[in-house]
């Protein structure tokens, strides 16, 4: 073979080769992409917490051993695992896996001082065939939370004591709560306007001082019933009210006019009764219907009907 051909035959065969264990070294990989995704390596004090992300990316077919991720709870003495949670996604030829991982350090130092999180191997699974990744330590640097010495003044007490902490605006609080009690005030203030509560406001209770009298009489005291029911309208009023002056009282109390029916039988019915033939006896029914239009006014009075 001349020189020219051994040449070129020897750089084909270089080529192949280069190819070969290029094709063959890509095959072996495990993963496609593997990322550890750390925070910043120093000023932590002790009960802080910090948060690891891996984002791990394999070929189709393997799958990851969430065995071999590290158990939630207490590492050693001064670190602790809170959470570990795994977010699987399938893509075109392959998984994705994000592996977050939260930690919490307890250690306090009495100076500047590098600790260091455990590393452990991630384990996969394909064709039954165990193919491992490790996760490096990380190392990063913790500071004490209090001086050395404590500095003291001749009294035995600290020099410089812990600032205050800032109070919290509270005016949008104590501006919504006195809004709040002002509308309950004026709510309580109308109840009891309408219930007939507020001294000074008796033409608001007139008929339940009525309704009391009359409530528990019988039919021998139908004449203390109609006078309490007579007084109960010339309180409201402010002067007697009679059967010709109805018009005059719809006048100054319109309200009263939803009933006006049963106030001309009271007027017609007192009339006969006070001033017309004695010897018509009284019913049991007409008591009745006075206590029923004592309720009428009443509720008319509270705002109710």
């Amino acid at each position: 073979m001349q020189a020219p051909q051994r040449i070129r035959f020897s750089l084909a065969s270089l080529i192949i080769t280069m190819l070969l264990v290029a094709c063959s070294g890509m095959s072996n990989q495990p993963l496609r992409d593997f990322q550890l995704q750390t925070p910043r390596p120093f000023g932590y004090v002790i009960g802080d917490t910090i948060r690891h992300r891996i984002v791990v990316e394999t070929r189709s077919g393997m799958a990851l051993e969430r065995s071999s991720l590290p158990a939630q709870g207490r590492l050693n003495r001064w670190l602790q695992l809170n959470d570990v949670s795994v977010t699987e996604q399938d893509g075109s030829d392959g998984k994705q896996y994000q592996i977050d991982l939260l930690y919490q350090q307890f250690y306090a130092p009495l100076e500047v001082k590098e600790l260091s999180i455990p590393g452990f191997m991630l384990r996969f699974q394909q064709h039954g065939q165990t193919l491992e990744q490790p996760v490096a330590p990380w190392p990063f640097t913790v500071a004490p939370l209090r001086e050395l010495v404590v500095r003291q003044d001749q009294h035995g007490e600290y020099m410089r004591p812990d600032q205050a902490p800032t109070l919290l605006d509270d005016n949008a609080v104590v501006q919504r709560l006195l809004v709040a009690l002002t509308l309950a005030l004026g709510i309580a203030l109308r109840l009891a306007w309408l219930y007939g509560y507020l001294p000074g406001l008796p033409k608001r209770s007139v008929f339940k001082r009525a309704q009391r009298k009359v409530q528990n009489l019988g039919l021998q005291q139908l004449p203390q019933a109609l006078s309490a029911l007579h007084a109960a309208f010339n309180g409201l009023h402010g002067k007697p009210v009679f059967l010709h002056k109805l018009a005059e009282f719809y006048q100054s109390h319109p309200e009263y006019r939803s009933i006006a029916d049963e106030l001309a039988w009271f007027f017609d019915y007192s009339n006969r009764y006070f001033f017309g033939d004695a010897s018509t006896m009284p019913q049991e029914n007409d008591l009745q219907k006075i206590k029923t239009l004592c309720l009428h006014c009443r509720e008319i009075e509270r705002g109710s009907r």
